[in-house]
């Protein structure tokens, strides 16, 4: 049955939001969509290469990894999707997997129908190009990706990705910041395209900067965390939408 709780269809449309003019019943048109609800353990798969779906896959808590993976079997991960995320909007238009889904936590998700989705877009021309402008960032965010493992050294990569991560999860203060961060080191060697044992090390380099705890990191210097990764967030187009924003009460 889908899943009855509209209010965890509010993370993504509060991203939506952030880049987008919604109008009251496009956005409602989201919080109405049908979605079944699925839990998924730490390092289970969730969709797998060449898998072919009938669902986009909204991240609502945890964390899942966008991977690749060559004929051996190891695995590079190219994204991460953190909640708000659609992780897989462009299934829409392939449902054919060309990269496969890993929980990096334990991690909830909304199935949302890809005929839900086409339904709603074709009604709402502004949510369809919403929706569009969702896939763009996540294209800008993978190119910034690459630049990260072909010309960054060790400590810039970590620092990028580490404010990439702090931004995507609304994080704006300067000085000592603190955010969810549930990846370990091996799995920030694979979205770094390092050695764990290199991560070790690099990560000792940053300890004046910041500290990885449990599930979360601590910035102790946001500035120099940004400025040793040559980060700038305009790629990740936060806080562009100015149209009113709904929310709604917990419940249907």
């Amino acid at each position: 049955m889908p899943h009855q709780n509209r209010a965890d269809l509010q993370v993504f449309l509060d991203r939506l939001n952030l880049r987008s003019r919604l109008r009251l019943d496009e956005q409602q048109a989201v919080l109405n969509l049908p979605a079944y609800a699925a839990q998924v353990d730490a390092n289970a798969d969730h969709v797998a290469l060449g898998e072919m779906t009938e669902f986009a896959s909204l991240v609502v808590t945890g964390v899942l990894g966008r991977f690749g993976q060559n004929a051996q079997g190891d695995r590079q991960i190219t994204a991460l999707h953190v909640p708000g995320d659609m992780a897989n909007l462009q299934s829409v238009v392939e449902p054919k997997a060309t990269s496969a889904l890993q929980a990096l936590s334990r991690t909830k998700i909304l199935k949302i129908p890809h005929q839900a989705l086409q339904s709603a877009s074709a009604r709402h021309p502004a949510l369809a190009e919403a929706l569009w402008r969702d896939c763009m960032v996540d294209a800008a965010i993978l190119s910034q990706w690459v630049v990260n493992i072909g010309r960054r050294d060790a400590a810039g990569r970590i620092a990028h990705l580490l404010c990439e991560t702090a931004m995507r999860q609304g994080v704006r203060q300067i000085g000592a910041v603190s955010f969810d961060f549930p990846l370990t080191q091996n799995q920030i060697a694979d979205a770094t395209g390092m050695t764990s044992v290199h991560v070790n090390r690099t990560l000792k380099t940053l300890r004046s900067v910041v500290t990885l705890a449990g599930r979360s990191v601590q910035v102790h210097d946001w500035t120099e965390l940004v400025r040793q990764a040559d980060f700038d967030a305009a790629y990740l187009q936060r806080d562009i939408g100015s149209g009113g924003k709904l929310r709604i009460a917990t419940g249907d």
